[in-house]
């Protein structure tokens, strides 16, 4: 049976609801799943794949992680019973505890300072000594798939320069990202050391943070983002395991000045996962607008993990934690439209059409791949904003 990237060498873990039945963890083997609650892979505890989310299984930690996928990949290569992709319906794989988004890719920092502080230095002084990030709403994330509500706000002051507007967002925007998901972590308190990175991340899934730019414009300012991000996050169904990727892991980028010690690592830890964004207006096909790599991250997911931790914040099983928007050095290669079409100065083109921003109808669908695994696509729909006074 051709696994189309989710293969035995990949067993990424989901939810799902079978007909009639309720919802239980699985995992991808092709176009099927295999149901983790009817097969009892070794190490698991009892009930912790019957579970609405992947919460319970993630609390087990790392001993519980590798017998079950050990066991998983045995009845896989065995011919374990398996349930069509078609015959059942994916649900949202995590309900995170927190969630947490960096601005880790020095291009997307590099481009936006360009384009907000054109007569200063692009990146601000801290941007190269930590990993710039902000807590997001955990409520707000969903699975791929699920639409997107044009979200409502105050916008900043127009060509007058007088009083800002209420309204729909008019600059809304799609964010490429990576993010990983955690078991828990040291009690609150004690800072995760670096060299734990592999013991408490889970795995990786993509994110697509979408972003209303014009809101963020007005609200940014002294505290950073607010209703212009919390209002939808959508990330994938499945969830990559750390060691599917294990022949995909590489040096990350020269980091100058070094940084301090607590986030210095002697080992690879970025992934060499190409990604891509294409976009499909109401009624039309697929564009592919976007190509880039998560290797040229500047900050790694070890890094951004420990930092988060080191005032003695909790890592909690389930929570989320998305790069920021994944860049290259190329205008081909930005993950965010604000930065392919310049602000809105430059549109690109679509089926049928041109594009600056995100109108009503359209589709973004974000994807990854690694060698022969493919990441769980995230897509989702613009819907117009809600009427309200």
């Amino acid at each position: 049976m051709p696994d189309g990237g989710f293969g035995s060498d990949h067993l990424p873990y989901g939810v799902f609801r079978p007909a009639g039945g309720g919802p239980r963890v699985g995992v991808r083997l092709g176009d099927a799943v295999i149901d983790l609650a009817g097969l009892s892979p070794d190490g698991a505890p009892g009930g912790v794949f019957e579970a609405p989310t992947l919460n319970p299984f993630l609390r087990c930690g790392r001993d519980v992680w590798d017998a079950v996928r050990d066991s998983v990949r045995a009845a896989a290569e065995s011919g374990a019973d398996t349930v069509a992709l078609g015959e059942v319906e994916l649900l949202c794989p995590l309900d995170p505890p927190d969630y947490v988004d960096f601005y880790s890719s020095i291009e997307h920092a590099t481009n936006l300072g360009r384009m907000f502080r054109p007569d200063s230095e692009p990146l601000l002084p801290n941007w190269r000594h930590l990993p710039v990030g902000y807590h997001g709403r955990s409520a707000s994330v969903v699975a791929g798939g699920t639409p997107v509500r044009r979200p409502l706000g105050q916008r900043p002051p127009g060509p007058d320069g007088r009083d800002p507007s209420y309204g729909p967002s008019a600059r809304l925007d799609f964010e490429l990202e990576l993010g990983f998901v955690t078991g828990d972590g040291p009690a609150l308190g004690t800072p995760m050391p670096i060299s734990e990175w592999r013991e408490r991340i889970f795995g990786v899934c993509l994110v697509n943070d979408w972003s209303a730019r014009d809101l963020q414009r007005w609200e940014y300012q002294p505290l950073g983002p607010f209703l212009s991000k919390s209002f939808a996050t959508s990330v994938g169904h499945w969830i990559t395991p750390l060691e599917a990727l294990e022949p995909h892991r590489v040096d990350a980028p020269p980091q100058d000045p070094e940084p301090f010690e607590y986030l210095r690592l002697d080992e690879p830890a970025a992934y060499d996962i190409e990604l891509e964004v294409a976009l499909a207006p109401a009624g039309g096909g697929e564009a592919v607008i976007s190509r880039t790599n998560a290797r040229g991250l500047y900050w790694t997911m070890a890094q951004q993990l420990a930092h988060a931790s080191i005032n003695g914040a909790a890592i909690r099983a389930g929570d989320l934690y998305a790069s920021g928007t994944i860049s290259g050095a190329q205008p081909g290669s930005y993950g965010s439209l604000i930065e392919l079409t310049w602000g809105g100065r430059d549109p690109v083109a679509v089926d049928g059409g041109e594009r600056t921003f995100l109108e009503d109808g359209d589709t973004v669908v974000l994807r990854g791949r690694a060698g022969t695994i493919e990441l769980g696509e995230v897509a989702g729909t613009i819907q117009p904003a809600p009427s309200f006074p």
